[in-house]
């Protein structure tokens, strides 16, 4: 049972101030650190190699170097054994250099690797439909919120769902981990999370709203809103422990393939739990008493008779 002397509204202006902050560092991280962007946004090559036997990045590097003293920007191991290997080259390679690494690969492995180059424009396209997919996400639960509950829901809801996808973004600059097409997977799986966990928060407080015959003030609205969040707390904590332990058992055993797409779902779990509980909730009630108190300041128009 929710302890009621939890007041989770008291420090609103905490929770924004907080929120800004990171906001402010992440900008400026992006704008100086940038993300460290796979092949599948950047312009590069990548070949994907397999063997019978467990491989090793250094291993890997070697037989690049005595293929023709090609250097890998960046190795990935996959596979239940490490037996597959995915090599990054920054830039377009010749066509030239891709053959002699595919035969030298055959008379290794005995199979052909397979090799895939995206030219800069098309890591810019892809780019570009990986923003505008985030972009009708968004728009669509604000429609989606805004037809099932109300307008002011739905930015609230959005407001929080761009800090989550904010967020993970601002860790994988600190940690130039590399955003690639599972990145993107992650990112919408978060969104999907967190828009959920909200609308729980906001349909609970919608449905205590409904109880309360007048809003005799700010206090009386905050109270509702802090009642509904602890109604829902356990629910909340619950659930995001349930798939945070599956989250972090992927990123701590999994292979390094899928290692960037589970810490983002770890941080963006976290940070959608954050969101939901002292984000989207307080910024909407925030939102709601100023919409009354312009109601009720809203001068009566005299009856004509």
């Amino acid at each position: 049972m929710a302890n009621k002397n939890i007041d989770l509204i008291k420090h609103r202006k905490k929770y924004f101030g907080l929120s800004i902050i990171i906001v402010l560092i992440g900008a400026i991280l992006l704008s100086t650190v940038g993300l460290n962007l796979g092949i599948d946004f950047e312009s590069g090559t990548r070949v994907d190699v397999a063997s019978s036997e467990t491989l090793t990045e250094e291993e890997v590097a070697d037989h690049f170097i005595q293929a023709g003293g090609y250097e890998p920007d960046d190795i990935t191991l996959a596979g239940d054994n490490n037996e597959q290997a995915s090599a990054r080259f920054i830039g377009a390679m010749p066509q030239e250099d891709v053959t002699t690494i595919q035969s030298y690969f055959i008379d290794e492995f005995g199979e052909e690797p397979s090799v895939s180059t995206v030219s800069p424009q098309i890591g810019r396209e892809l780019a570009q439909n990986a923003i505008i997919a985030t972009l009708i996400a968004a728009f669509g639960i604000v429609i989606y919120v805004a037809f099932r509950f109300e307008f002011l829901y739905g930015v609230a809801a959005v407001v929080a769902l761009l800090y989550d996808a904010f967020f993970v973004l601002t860790m994988f600059s600190i940690f130039q981990l590399e955003v690639n097409i599972p990145f993107i997977a992650a990112i919408l799986t978060v969104v999907g999370y967190s828009i959920n966990d909200t609308i729980v928060t906001f349909d609970r407080i919608r449905e205590n709203m409904k109880k309360q015959d007048e809003i005799k003030g700010f206090d009386h609205l905050a109270k509702v809103v802090n009642d509904s969040l602890l109604q829902t707390l356990t629910r909340s904590i619950n659930t995001v422990l349930t798939v945070l332990f599956a989250a972090v058992a992927i990123w701590l055993l999994g292979s390094s393939a899928i290692m960037s797409f589970a810490f983002a779902i770890v941080i963006g779990l976290i940070a959608g739990t954050y969101s939901s509980l002292f984000l989207a909730a307080q910024l909407w009630l925030v939102m709601k008493h100023r919409s009354l108190e312009r109601q009720k300041n809203k001068p009566v128009e005299a009856e004509e008779y």
